[in-house]
């Protein structure tokens, strides 16, 4: 063995911050956690079909942005809100954060016009923007991604359209998972103060884009040998339930209760 192995090595490196990798680290946890809770096995919430749903989902998203009655719009928030209440503590959080952060967002665009004036429409931007965001990650939080394409199956989406959401939906997972580890390694051996921080980010973005390619043409040829056409298939039956007709009940009694608010 030589020497210099048998030498005691007093080396004590400098303390260095890695805010940045632990936060990228936490942000990919995050995102992952909520994809598979999405994907995972899990009782449909509320009994109601996921073609119900989006159907519902649709439905008030398009009212909502119609509607110029601010009644309307309230009353379908303050129902939402009942909604929302139904769920678990995380879904309510990040349902309402989702909410808010996208109603800021377009709160802040609009300054310009609230400042020229324009407040009563702007606000009303603002609120429609909040609500209709919220109908939708109600239906991201309580039905499976699965049975969302089902549903656009049925509904007549072209398949390429419902490809292209799935295999995106596949694919994040598996490079976060990916860049997650190769963020596991960066970590573990950074040792010392690093003069060019960036430079082991760039690497890992251009190995997840050589990565990505290189999967993308296995997975290409990988369907081409199984036969794939492109085409989507629903195997499960669709079977209406009590829960769907209260469903659709209350989707009626709100296009009654859109005409009513909007002929005033």
């Amino acid at each position: 063995m030589p020497e210099w192995l048998l030498e005691k090595d007093d080396y004590i490196p400098q303390k260095d911050k890695d805010a940045f990798i632990n936060k990228s680290i936490l942000s990919i946890l995050n995102t992952l956690t909520r994809f598979r809770l999405q994907t995972e096995d899990k009782a449909n919430k509320f009994g109601i079909n996921a073609p119900v749903k989006v159907s519902s989902t649709l439905l008030i998203v398009i009212l909502v942005s119609l509607s110029r009655n601010i009644f309307f719009v309230i009353a379908t928030g303050v129902f939402l809100l009942l909604i929302v209440s139904l769920l678990n503590a995380e879904e309510i959080k990040y349902i309402l954060k989702m909410g808010m952060l996208a109603a800021l967002f377009t709160l802040i665009i609009l300054i310009p016009s609230i400042l020229t004036g324009n407040k009563n429409n702007s606000y009303l931007i603002v609120l429609k923007v909040l609500i209709s965001v919220t109908t939708v990650n109600i239906l991201s939080c309580t039905t499976r991604w699965n049975d969302t394409t089902s549903a656009l199956k049925i509904f007549r989406v072209p398949d390429i359209f419902i490809f292209t959401l799935d295999i995106a939906m596949k694919y994040i997972v598996i490079l976060g998972e990916f860049s997650l580890n190769m963020l596991y390694s960066l970590k573990l051996r950074s040792i010392g103060v690093s003069k060019n921080r960036n430079t082991p980010i760039s690497g890992i973005l251009g190995t997840m884009f050589l990565k990505s390619k290189e999967m993308s043409e296995e997975m290409y040829g990988a369907m081409e040998c199984r036969g794939f056409t492109g085409e989507y298939k629903v195997y499960k039956k669709f079977k209406i339930r009590i829960n769907d007709i209260i469903c659709i009940l209350f989707n009626i009694a709100l296009m009654f209760v859109y005409f009513y608010f909007n002929r005033l």
